[in-house]
C-alpha cells in the first residue's frame, strides 16, 4: 500500500544492538554515540529515520532506543555513570545474544509483579506507549516549547545559551535562509579565543548532510569553525560530513544535547533540589523570547 509507514523495530529488538554499541564504544558512550552506532549497524533507511514519535520533534527510532537503554538499566546490563553517559555493568559485559531475551522476559515479569504490589496507581511505572520515558518526559515538553518560538526567538535562545557556555559577545546577525549565518561569537579557551559562526534549525526530525554542507559554504572565506544547533537530530551522514577530512569542522548540538545544556544553565527549566530531580518547563521564559 502506497504511503504506508516503514516498519520500526520494537524496543525489545533493539536491546542487543544497544548493548553492543556501548561495548564496542569502549564500554561507555554518550547518547548520540549509541544512537549513531545502532543506526549505522542496523542500516536503517532514511524513511525509517524520518518517522517521528507522535509527530513530535523526536524520531521513533531515537524514542525506542531511549527505552532500550532504560530497559537494559533495569535488567542490570547498563548504568548511567554521568549525565548523558551510559556504561556496561559486569553483567552487561558478559551477556550473550542468546541470554538477552530470557533476561528481558524476566525483567518484564518482575515489573508486572511490582506494579501489582503498588497500592498507589499514580506511582506505577510508565508504559512504553506513553509520551516518553519517565526521565525524558521533560525533554519532550521542552523541545515542543522551543518549536513554538519564532525563528528570531530561537536565535535569541541560542545566543543566551552560548553566552552561558563562555562565548564572548555572541551576536545574532539576522540573516535567514538555508546556508545562512544566524550568529557569531568568540569562544575563549584559556588565553586564546577564536571566532565561531552558528546556525539554528527548529526541526521536527533529522538534519541531513546537505544542511551541514550549506552551512559550511556560508562560512567560506569568513571563518573556519561552525556550530549547528537543532531541536531535531542529525543523520549519520550529517555527522560524517561535519568532521570530514580537509573541511572546516562543524560542531553539532542536537535536541537531546540542547535540552541538557538548557537544564545545566536552568534556561527555561527549573530543577528542584530533591532526591529525585523535578524538572519543570517554564513557558513564560519562551514567551519573552518571542
Amino acid at each position: 500500500m502506497s504511503g504506508e509507514a516503514p516498519e520500526i523495530p520494537a524496543y525489545s529488538d533493539l536491546l542487543w544492538a544497544t548493548l553492543c554499541a556501548v561495548r564496542e564504544l569502549g564500554h561507555s558512550a554518550r547518547l548520540d554515540e549509541i544512537d549513531e552506532w545502532v543506526i549505522e549497524r542496523e542500516n536503517f533507511s532514511e524513511a525509517q529515520l524520518a518517522v517521528l514519535h507522535n509527530d513530535g520533534p523526536r524520531s521513533e527510532i531515537e524514542y525506542r532506543l531511549a527505552w532500550a537503554r532504560t530497559y537494559l538499566k533495569g535488567m542490570g546490563a547498563l548504568t548511567n555513570v554521568s549525565r548523558g553517559v551510559w556504561a556496561t555493568t559486569g553483567l552487561g559485559r558478559e551477556l550473550s545474544a542468546d541470554e538477552i531475551e530470557p533476561l528481558w522476559r524476566k525483567h518484564q515479569a518482575e515489573r508486572r509483579a511490582q506494579r501489582r504490589r503498588e497500592a498507589d496507581a499514580v506511582e506505577a511505572d510508565v508504559e512504553p506507549d506513553a509520551n516518553g520515558t519517565e526521565a525524558d518526559r521533560w525533554k519532550e515538553q521542552l523541545l515542543e516549547q522551543m518549536l513554538t518560538l519564532s525563528p528570531a526567538g530561537f536565535e535569541r535562545l541560542a545566543q543566551r545559551l552560548l553566552r552561558e557556555e563562555g562565548f564572548v559577545n555572541p551576536t545574532v546577525t539576522g540573516r535567514s535562509g538555508d546556508g545562512g549565518i544566524d550568529g557569531t561569537g568568540a569562544y575563549r579557551l584559556s588565553l586564546v579565543s577564536f571566532p565561531v559562526f552558528f546556525q539554528c534549525k527548529r526541526y521536527k526530525g533529522t538534519v541531513g548532510p546537505d544542511k551541514v554542507r550549506d552551512f559550511r559554504g556560508a562560512m567560506s572565506g569568513r571563518g573556519d569553525r561552525g556550530l549547528l544547533i537543532t531541536t531535531g537530530s542529525f543523520t549519520p551522514g550529517a555527522r560524517e560530513e561535519a568532521t570530514r577530512d580537509g573541511a572546516p569542522p562543524i560542531d553539532l548540538i542536537d535536541g537531546e544535547q540542547l535540552c541538557e545544556l538548557l537544564k545545566k544553565h536552568q534556561l527555561g527549566v527549573r530543577v528542584a533540589e530533591r532526591v529525585v530531580e523535578d524538572i519543570e518547563v517554564v513557558e513564560s521564559f519562551f514567551g519573552d523570547l518571542g
